[in-house]
């Protein structure tokens, strides 16, 4: 999802980049897009340097965060955000939170899901947390998507190197592997549907915690691209 960097949109557009240009498709959301069976006309081009790139899924219609390939709990799904966003800026964290220092973050690798419940694609997913709170509420406040989907077709998950930085200095770098990706769907879909759009967010490399106010935050993964994300003031 982008909209031009001069023209902000709520919502935005679903786009596919094409080297240094995002090309503009005819589908209102990224579900509608898997579900016309990931194809969509063509409109404008903009340079890829003039736009805003967005959460690729808002609102999914469900969010499964993976310990390992048989056990998931749920996620807030009004709570994801895109690339820039300022972690802490919203009304339902309390600012003395970070202030304190108190944000950690579990970076992971996530799977939309497409038509029929397939993997649709890949993106990469900042998982938030407050530690002095116990879960499932530590993460109940952010979950950072972004910066776009790379189509299943196109990517084989398995050892995908990702790079963590605070600050431009790298604190972690770790490769996914070992995650049956395909038993973990059967595992998500079974007594029920998955339907385009769900998120399933695999296991974390590392804890990166005493994330300072101010911090820029990068999760960089191999053939996806880099998410950035600020500790807000």
């Amino acid at each position: 999802m982008f909209h031009p960097a001069d023209h902000p949109l709520k919502r935005g557009w679903v786009g596919r980049i094409d080297g240094e240009h995002v090309i503009q498709l005819a589908a209102q959301t990224l579900q509608a897009f898997f579900t016309g069976g990931a194809s969509a006309r063509e409109h404008a081009v903009y340079p890829l340097a003039g736009v805003r790139l967005l959460a690729p899924v808002l609102h999914p219609p469900a969010v499964r965060v993976f310990d390992d390939q048989g056990t998931f709990g749920f996620a807030n799904p009004a709570v994801i955000h895109g690339p820039g966003f300022e972690v802490g800026s919203a009304r339902r964290v309390p600012i003395d939170t970070v202030s304190q220092g108190r944000l950690a973050l579990l970076p992971r690798l996530a799977a939309v899901a497409g038509a029929d419940g397939a993997l649709g694609g890949f993106t990469v997913a900042a998982d938030w947390r407050r530690p002095e709170l116990p879960p499932p509420k530590d993460r109940d406040f952010a979950l950072g998507l972004g910066p776009v989907v790379v189509t299943r077709d196109a990517l084989d998950p398995e050892g995908l190197e990702a790079i963590v930085r605070v600050d431009e200095s790298e604190r972690h770098r770790n490769s996914f592997t070992g995650f049956d990706w395909e038993a973990a769907r059967a595992h998500a879909a079974e007594g029920t549907t998955l339907r385009p759009g769900d998120l399933l967010v695999g296991p974390a490399l590392d804890t990166i915690d005493f994330l300072l106010p101010g911090s820029l935050v990068e999760i960089e993964i191999d053939r996806i691209g880099v998410l950035r994300q600020t500790v807000a003031r």
